[in-house]
């Protein structure tokens, strides 16, 4: 007798939903596949607006223009380029940090609240 156990492999077949079992053979789900969602946030790419300078905008009723955006947008490229992390971009009158590698304004501050302040954890600033 002997105190061996045999193992015989089964295949391992996965288990289909119901949802794509009633779909036809070369169906497209509306929202598209994993490559085409990625291509979209790529393209949309951008500098984007924290919560809380959003809030900030909006309480100190700060709006920026298109041709700010696009000035915006270039600084942190410059900035980007040259191994900026956090970064202070000076817009016209208006003082905004932003997370380079993140691509994201943190605060914003207006003419009227750059008296006395003082910006730290930056490593770089530019004036667009």
């Amino acid at each position: 007798m002997s105190d061996r156990i045999t193992i015989i492999p089964q295949p391992i077949t996965p288990l289909r939903s119901p949802d794509l079992q009633n779909k036809q053979p070369g169906a497209t789900r509306s929202v598209g596949s994993f490559d085409q969602l990625l291509q979209n946030k790529i393209d949309q790419g951008g500098v984007k607006f924290s919560r809380h300078a959003v809030d900030r905008m909006n309480s100190r009723g700060i709006q920026f223009s298109p041709d700010q955006l696009q000035r915006l947008e270039q600084a942190v490229s410059q900035v980007q380029a040259k191994g900026g992390r956090e970064s202070l971009v000076m817009i016209d009158d208006t003082a905004l940090v932003v997370s380079v590698k993140n691509d994201t304004v943190v605060t914003v501050v207006d003419k009227d609240q750059l008296k006395n302040n003082v910006f730290t954890k930056i490593d770089s600033a530019v004036i667009a």
